[in-house]
């Protein structure tokens, strides 16, 4: 009886093994079904991001290949390594002259300033392609707002328009601060400066003005100044209307700067292209970075913020 038992017992064994070893298998059947499905899915959502890149390329190529107007947005602050910068300004320039099609440029500027420095490498960027490429001209287009390092650049183009509301101008270079010495003062806190050179510690505004060092700094505006009023004159040549009032800071709308000479005329982008260009077909070449160069950015950013403080090194000149 106890032979008969362990002969049964052997036997289910045998079975319970038997399914488990089918349901193993049957298991894995499974995961290599959906292990090539998912390689299927995949290989086909590749090929048609591959597929409809080379549309869209081959279609950007023949767009670009057609006569058009190539437009270049400069919006918001002039300064290095935002996105009104020269760097970016000039990769959307290389690009638009590349275009077996592009007739004309259009500069589409709403921007208060920013860096002279910006400004007058977009300027000679400008100027460049103008002489490199004379039968494309080159037309800025103010929106709400082209002043100060704005303007600047817009003394490049060919011809300028604007709305009759925007405010154009403000040829002048401003340095602003803060001082606090009184306020320090009536609270009984005293600066502790020290340095090593005279002139380190430069317009510091906690210690009282020195006047020596603030007419250095007059001297400096000054000739930032005479530069930023030499390439309007370049730029403009006999338009320009100027009196005592041209150069001094100050700017207009639209309609007064057309009086001035600071404008050709009052037109958008889009009123420009059909009215006195007579190419309504537009390309948009301004610069944008891609997603896989700004995550490369940041990543590259916060590793150079780090590094130092992970080497233990603390920058101590200023």
């Amino acid at each position: 009886m106890i032979n008969n038992n362990s002969a049964a017992d052997n036997l289910n064994s045998q079975v319970v093994l038997n399914q488990i070893v089918m349901e193993y298998m049957r298991e894995q059947r499974r995961k290599r079904f959906w292990r090539w499905v998912k390689r299927i899915v995949i290989s086909l959502l590749v090929f048609s991001v591959i597929y409809l890149f080379l549309i869209m390329r081959a279609e950007d190529v023949s767009a670009r290949a057609k006569a058009h107007v190539g437009v270049i947005d400069i919006k918001g602050t002039i300064f290095d390594k935002q996105a009104a910068s020269a760097d970016n300004f000039m990769k959307g320039l290389l690009k638009a002259y590349e275009s077996k099609g592009l007739k004309a440029i259009i500069l589409r500027i709403d921007s208060p300033g920013g860096s002279p420095v910006q400004g007058d490498y977009m300027y000679n960027s400008i100027r460049y392609y103008r002489k490199k490429y004379p039968d494309i001209k080159v037309y800025a287009v103010c929106a709400d707002m082209c002043a100060s390092a704005a303007y600047y650049v817009a003394a490049a183009a060919d011809e300028i328009y604007a709305n009759p509301s925007s405010l154009v101008g403000s040829i002048g270079v401003v340095y602003n601060g803060f001082g606090f010495v009184d306020t320090m003062q009536k609270l009984g806190v005293s600066r502790r400066l020290q340095t090593a050179g005279s002139n380190k510690g430069f317009l510091d505004q906690f210690s009282p003005v020195n006047p020596a060092q603030q007419k250095t700094l007059q001297t400096m505006l000054d000739i930032i100044h005479q530069q930023f009023i030499n390439k309007v004159k370049e730029g403009r040549g006999k338009r320009l209307h100027i009196d005592s009032e041209t150069f001094s800071g100050l700017f207009w709308t639209g309609i007064q700067a057309k009086q001035r000479g600071l404008i050709d005329g009052l037109a958008s982008s889009g009123q420009l292209a059909r009215d006195v260009i007579k190419i309504e077909e537009a390309i948009d070449y301004t610069y944008k970075p891609s997603v896989l160069e700004r995550v490369a950015k940041n990543i590259g950013t916060a590793m150079a913020d780090q590094l130092p403080i992970a080497l233990g090194v603390k920058p101590g000149i200023q």
